[in-house]
């Protein structure tokens, strides 16, 4: 079960990160974005960490205050619950 988990946590992590990517490369083209519903979305299924990453690396996003404060909460709480989860 808990390699389920990680795995999943994985995919999620990685997958928002390439999307904040992808979006920001859309944006600089003037291009179909991805929703912020769908970005913020990823980061709230378990891709936080992913999302904070790609927000700041990619440098996207970072002016728009619910991903400046909702994506780092989202994480804290996905990781007092990863703590919680595996502490058992």
């Amino acid at each position: 079960m808990m390699k389920i988990v990680v795995w999943y946590i994985a995919l999620s992590n990685l997958t928002a990160f390439l999307l904040y990517g992808e979006d920001k490369k859309r944006a600089r083209l003037h291009k179909w974005r991805i929703s912020e519903r769908t970005l913020l979305g990823l980061a709230l299924i378990g891709g936080s960490a992913g999302a904070w990453a790609g927000m700041y690396l990619f440098r996207h996003k970072t002016r728009k205050m619910k991903f400046v404060i909702g994506v780092p909460v989202i994480l804290g709480i996905q990781a007092a619950f990863l703590f919680w989860l595996f502490s058992k």
